[in-house]
């Protein structure tokens, strides 16, 4: 087994080279983040069909209300988690937020368990899954932020959103051949081991950071051996002291007005199409599969090559562009077939565009705004764009609007985006020059 693990590391490695251009120093660290986020998001996608089948069950017509309680809960955890990075170590706080969201799997395995057609557990188990995963993916990153410079994220971040493409590949396939045999409350034991894997992982990426540091390797000049400053409101603030950050909450926020009219969409289309809660998870699954097929692909051999030659601006301008495409080839031709392809295609532009090269923005900020300030807007901004877009969604649906008035606000959302993305790209080209 160890021998076969090695062998996979090699050719990782060799891979890592020829795509991205590793250099020596670099190569465990980016082993490392790749193998953390193949784990973080192939465990996530095993949990995300649990999640998308439980909002089938419990209607579209209720789905405003299940944002207006994630984005309450959101509002909620930030702080504490600011308040934690005030009083533990980086350390201890990092590895322990997986710890706390493994148990937290644990203990709704078991409530499934005890009692699968519960509609308030399937609620609160949408809830807590629609805030813990953002927590999750925006600690991960905040890591990379902290870990590799601005000139090592412009190569390299790519590749590592590439592992998490895998992984994501991976967690759709389990769900579509266990779902059957292990039903809901198996899958989550699944993806409990999988968290196990990333707290080794991110204790082992802590240390690398550390050897680098000390070796004087090319690395962020951070340490993570010490408590950030400030109140548990610190990240909130800080907001509204740069117009850079509250360009990158402006992008969030508009991101999530466009991705929400899609998934409203796609959540109405799979309830009429499949009565069985299993074939919803199937179906969620199956587009799952396609979408992280073709991120995983551009990730691979595309981004990383554009962003180089391009800049960042250009990788933030892609995505609003093709969402705003995508939105005008539904408004031609509403059909089933053509919203589906438009869930696929903004998700293909979220993660495979929008998340790398939005990372690669935080780069240039303070070590204290990379964990509060950037959480916020992961987590709270993301959420209050759901929210917010949903209840409009809402509200055009009880005016009689319906497919018209949601293409309206996705594409009004596409055109503010694009001006914010051209804003946030130049600005992080001229504080990285000034650096």
């Amino acid at each position: 087994m160890q021998r076969r693990f090695r062998r996979m590391s090699a050719w990782l490695v060799r891979l890592f080279g020829v795509v991205a251009q590793v250099a020596p120093h670099e190569r465990r660290a980016v082993l490392l983040a790749f193998m953390c986020n193949f784990a973080l998001l192939g465990s996530y996608y095993i949990l995300r069909p649990v999640r998308d089948t439980v909002a089938t069950v419990i209607g579209v017509g209720q789905l405003q209300n299940l944002f207006t309680a994630t984005f309450l809960g959101t509002l909620l955890a930030s702080p504490i988690y600011a308040m934690l990075a005030s009083r533990v170590r980086l350390t201890r706080l990092l590895p322990g937020v997986f710890w706390f969201w493994l148990l937290n799997v644990l203990l709704f395995q078991l409530l499934f368990r005890q009692a699968p057609g519960n509609v308030w557990i399937a609620a609160a188990y949408y809830v807590w899954f629609s805030v813990a995963n953002l927590f999750m993916i925006s600690v991960f990153w905040s890591l990379m932020v902290d870990l590799f410079t601005p000139a090592q994220a412009t190569r390299l971040f790519a590749l590592i959103a590439a592992g998490g493409s895998i992984g994501a590949i991976a967690g759709p396939v389990l769900v579509r051949l266990l779902v059957q045999r292990l039903q809901l409350s198996g899958l989550l034991l699944l993806a409990a081991a999988g968290f196990l894997i990333v707290i080794v992982l991110v204790y082992r990426l802590m240390h690398e950071k550390q050897r680098l540091h000390a070796s004087h390797e090319e690395v962020q000049a951070t340490t993570l051996d010490h408590q950030l400053p400030g109140n548990p409101f610190e990240g909130f603030s800080r907001l509204f002291k740069s117009r850079y950050i509250m360009s990158q909450a402006a992008f969030i926020l508009l991101m999530t007005w466009a991705n929400t009219v899609a998934y409203f969409l796609q959540t109405d289309v799979i309830a009429h199409a499949f009565r069985a809660v299993e074939g919803r998870a199937q179906a969620i699954a199956d587009i799952d599969l396609v979408v992280n097929i073709a991120t995983a692909l551009i990730l691979t051999f595309g981004l990383g090559r554009l962003v180089q030659r391009f800049g960042v601006t250009a990788g933030l301008l892609l995505n609003p562009l093709i969402m705003l495409l995508a939105f005008v080839v539904v408004a031609i031709s509403p059909s089933l077939i053509i919203i589906q392809g438009l869930q696929a295609v903004r998700r293909v532009a979220q993660y495979a565009i929008a998340r790398p090269t939005r990372e690669i923005c935080f780069t240039v900020v303070e070590q204290s705004s990379r964990y509060k300030a950037k959480n916020v807007i992961d987590t709270v901004i993301y959420r209050f764009g759901d929210v917010s877009s949903a209840w409009m969604q809402a509200g055009l649906r009880a005016a009689g609007f319906g497919l018209g008035g949601a293409l309206t606000v996705g594409i009004g959302a596409c055109i503010a985006w694009g001006a914010v993305a051209r804003y946030a790209g130049r600005r992080y080209e001229e504080i990285r020059s000034e650096g």
